[in-house]
Order: structure tokens, then sequence, then C-alpha cells
């Protein structure tokens, strides 16, 4: 972000992967910045999905600590933080524990090439197995999207 002598800021970031609910923009980190506080959450991916039929679906994927249950203390805990400390809007539809968050080998988390694949692409299409670390949870999130009525958007 840059921040401007008459207080103007430009925030850079990746647009396909902003989350937009009701016509209010945040960054996927925000999010993050909260969700990864908790010490049952190991990692996490959220992603904003235009959905077939014109709504939108925003799931939480997390990765649990070792030991941790995705109860729904739990779910209502991570839900209740976003309301309060970020928006109303931006509060996960669904809390979903995943194996593993797969990410760049420079570490950065797929979530362009997720919202596609829970979209109704392929995995194989949207990433190339050799330059993405646990690539092995891509057909996971096929299936999700498959539940979520998204097929035909991607």
């Amino acid at each position: 972000m840059t921040v401007y002598p008459d207080a103007s800021l430009v925030v850079a970031g990746r647009s396909d992967s902003t989350l937009n609910r009701q016509g209010v923009r945040m960054g996927s980190a925000d999010i993050y910045a909260v969700v990864e506080r908790f010490p049952e959450i190991a990692d996490s991916l959220v992603i904003g999905a235009e959905l077939a039929d014109g709504g939108y679906a925003m799931p939480l994927f997390v990765v649990l600590s070792e030991g941790a249950a995705l109860d729904d203390d739990l779910v209502t805990r991570i839900k209740q933080a976003v309301r309060a400390e970020l928006s109303p809007r931006h509060v996960p539809d669904d809390v979903v524990a995943v194996p593993a968050v797969p990410r760049t080998l420079t570490g950065k988390k797929l979530e362009v090439p997720v919202k596609r694949i829970l979209q109704g692409a392929a995995p194989e299409k949207v990433s190339s197995p050799g330059a993405v670390t646990n690539a092995e949870v891509l057909p996971w999130f096929a299936e999700y999207g498959s539940r979520l009525g998204t097929a035909g958007q991607g």
C-alpha cells in the first residue's frame, strides 16, 4: 500500500482474488490475519466464488493444528471474530477442514486457481503439479466445488 501526502491510498494486489461481497471489497489477507490467530488453525484459505445462479459463495478452508477439532464452538468463534474485527458481510458461509492449503513453490496461497477449480475448472487446467506444493489436495477442492453449484463459471 502506498500512502500519498494528500492522504490518498493506493492498494496494490490482485483484484481477481479480492473478496467482493455485496459490493464491499476486502483482501483475503485481512481474513487470514484474524483466522490464523486462533491456536486451533495452522493455515487457512478463503475463496469468493460466483455461483452459476448469480449468487456468491465464500467458504473458508482451514488446516487444523495438531489435536484440534473443527467443532461448532470453533466455527462460531471464527465467524464472530470475522464479524467483529472485519465485516459482517465477509463472515464465511462455511468453515471447512482441509488436509492442506495448496501453494506456489514460493509460498503464495493458490487463491485464484482454487477459485477456478471451485467454479468447475479441472485442477490440471489451472495449475502445473510441479509448480505447486500440496497439489494432491486440488481434486478435493474440485469435489467440494461440484457440491456448490458453481460449475460452468470458470
